[in-house]
């Protein structure tokens, strides 16, 4: 199969370099482009300056390329973006689908993390507030192509959620449904762990009159505690000399076939031969794999 006009994405966040599982995560994405001759991009989610490692932006990239990732077009970086960001949220605030909270983490407490709109009618001033949006009663639900269906009702399930925080950055969900739109990116492979941040960002794109992308949700390398792997976990960086192995590593974690042999092969070599045997239908069906059970 070949679709030139598949674009997929690699959308990492700079607060730490790239570990085990977002190479899982990385990689899916890629295959999942270059499988069928399509555009892979990389776009550094870095609209949280407080959260950022220093160096991890160029650590990011040095590492997909010395894995062998190499990627389309110039590198996108969301800080750049905030213009456009701007205008949305003013937009949406015009037609009364936003408004201004001033809610504290304490007030918000024994809600369970579903916003109850204690601030929706109360017309507060922006200034010092963040910025949620409102969302209706209704379910939104969408068939990913490896978790299948998944739905979720947006009013009882999360509430009115955070397009802008207090501290004048803008909120994730805001930020990746306009710049997967501006780059016309129709596919997303992602970790398991935004699946249900989805039906969100359906909302929004339905709201802003955006295509709605194909979804892939591939499972979460987990610890044996059950936290995935991350930055905040301590997860040991890639390293360029392990990067054979830990494509195959990968691969495994991703279900795909490998072959004897292939731990002599370059990343190059081991990347053309995934690239042309990738299956998404055999990745497992599941939120998550034990990083235990891949060694």
């Amino acid at each position: 199969m070949n679709d030139s006009s598949y674009i997929g994405r690699f959308a990492p966040t700079p607060s730490g370099y790239l570990h085990f599982g977002s190479l899982v995560a990385a990689l899916a994405s890629w295959l999942d482009a270059r499988a069928v001759g399509g555009t892979w991009l990389v776009r550094m989610e870095d609209i949280d300056p407080p959260r950022e490692a220093p160096g991890a932006q160029a650590a990011i990239l040095n590492t997909l390329e010395s894995y062998g990732l190499e990627w389309d077009g110039e590198v996108v970086y969301q800080s750049l973006r905030h213009e456009a960001y701007a205008e949305v949220l003013e937009r949406l605030f015009r037609q009364g689908l936003a408004y201004a909270c001033t809610c504290s983490r304490k007030q918000l407490e024994g809600y369970n993390g579903v916003y109850p709109g204690l601030c929706r009618n109360a017309g507060h001033s922006r200034e010092n507030a963040a910025i949620r949006l409102r969302v209706p009663e209704l379910v939104y639900h969408f068939d990913d192509r490896v978790q299948g269906h998944f739905q979720q009702h947006l009013g009882r399930e999360v509430g009115d959620f955070v397009i802008r925080r207090r501290d004048g950055l803008y909120a994730y969900q805001l930020a990746v449904v306009l710049d997967d739109a501006w780059q016309g990116v129709t596919d997303i492979v992602r970790g398991a762990d935004l699946l249900d941040n989805t039906p969100r960002q359906l909302y929004l794109q339905e709201l802003l009159g955006l295509a709605q992308p194909r979804y892939l949700h591939v499972p979460l390398i987990v610890q044996p505690d059950g936290h995935k792997l991350g930055k905040s976990y301590r997860s040991p960086p890639l390293a360029a000399d392990q990067a054979t192995a830990l494509l195959l590593r990968a691969l495994r974690a991703l279900g795909q076939t490998t072959e004897a042999g292939m731990e002599q092969g370059t990343p190059a070599e081991v990347l053309a031969h995934a690239a042309l045997h990738w299956n998404p239908d055999i990745l497992p069906r599941r939120l998550s794999v034990p990083e235990a059970d891949l060694r």
